[in-house]
């Protein structure tokens, strides 16, 4: 079943030197190309085939020894197997409207590993060449991704733990107590109101900040007013960067009620942070919902 891949260049040229002397259409008319993805092992390429006419498909790939499984194999007068090459041709035997599946294996490790194609028998017409190239992607990259997601799953898992413990907490001093918030040193305010900066371009400007420390946690206090705008602003995430990277692990946003055009109002924002990822400046960024409007306050230090 193995044909060397000068015999199947032969038959190409000779098959293209037929049809020009026959005055017919080239062979690029009954050529095809196939490409399969990554995912495509187990999908079926439709190829027409027609008794006494050659079908042959070119791998961009080596093929598996004894990799190639075709049904039918008795409606077929020729099937000849090289290394990137299959040339088909089916008999006599094989009726218009039939169909035969045929599956290939590659050698190398990569996907797609295997291709297969559904044979469908036609009269007179045949796809003569048939084309088929491998967007390959490795075992490697799969074990990649496959890692990613069992340290996104392990990260959700933690964060659900971390939200069911405190739920069933205590409130006040006591669920602080009760989740680790705070020991026996407590906390650790500050007011920075006179050293932080603000972005003039801000949809409000803050005239009161303080900062806290926990045991491993540390909070900010906001006052804010001046509202650019008439469309109420209210705030629905944060950042605290130190530097591109080095963002801490924002846990919560909380505001009691949207700021008002005229009014004031106060955001807290809890992170998660050790003494020494938690050693400023940082630059604090608010936004609302459709992050439109946002409020950048810089020079952000902690206890």
């Amino acid at each position: 079943m193995h044909a060397t891949s000068s015999i199947v260049s032969l038959w190409l040229l000779l098959i293209a030197g037929g049809a020009a002397a026959q005055g017919g259409v080239g062979l690029g008319n009954g050529s095809r190309r196939i490409e399969l993805e990554p995912g495509d092992s187990g999908a079926l390429k439709e190829v027409t085939v027609s008794p006494g006419l050659s079908t042959v498909f070119l791998f961009d790939s080596e093929l598996a020894r004894e990799g190639v499984d075709l049904d039918g194999n008795g409606a077929f007068s020729n099937v000849d197997v090289g290394r990137t090459t299959m040339r088909l041709v089916p008999s006599g035997k094989a009726l218009p409207g039939e169909k035969f599946r045929v599956s290939v294996r590659f050698r190398d490790d990569a996907a797609p590993t295997g291709a297969s194609f559904l044979l469908v028998v036609h009269p007179g017409r045949a796809d003569n060449l048939v084309e088929v190239y491998r967007n390959k992607r490795t075992v490697e990259s799969y074990q990649q991704e496959a890692r990613e997601s069992r340290a996104e799953t392990l990260r959700c898992q933690e964060e659900i733990a971390r939200l069911v413990s405190e739920h069933d907490a205590p409130e006040g001093l006591a669920g602080l107590l009760a989740i680790g918030g705070i020991d026996v040193n407590g906390v650790d305010g500050r007011i920075v109101t006179k050293t932080v900066s603000s972005d003039p371009k801000s949809a409000l400007q803050p005239f009161k900040v303080h900062s806290y420390r926990a045991t491993g946690r540390v909070a900010l206090e906001v006052f804010l007013r001046d509202l650019r705008g008439e469309r109420p602003w209210a705030a629905i995430g944060a950042a605290l960067r130190r530097s591109p990277g080095t963002d801490l692990k924002v846990l919560r946003v909380w505001q009691e009620s949207p700021i008002a055009s005229g009014g004031t109002g106060r955001v807290v924002i809890e992170a998660e942070a050790s003494p020494d990822s938690s050693r400023g400046p940082f630059s604090l960024k608010l936004w609302e919902s459709d992050g439109a409007r946002t409020v950048t306050i810089s020079n952000v230090t902690f206890p």
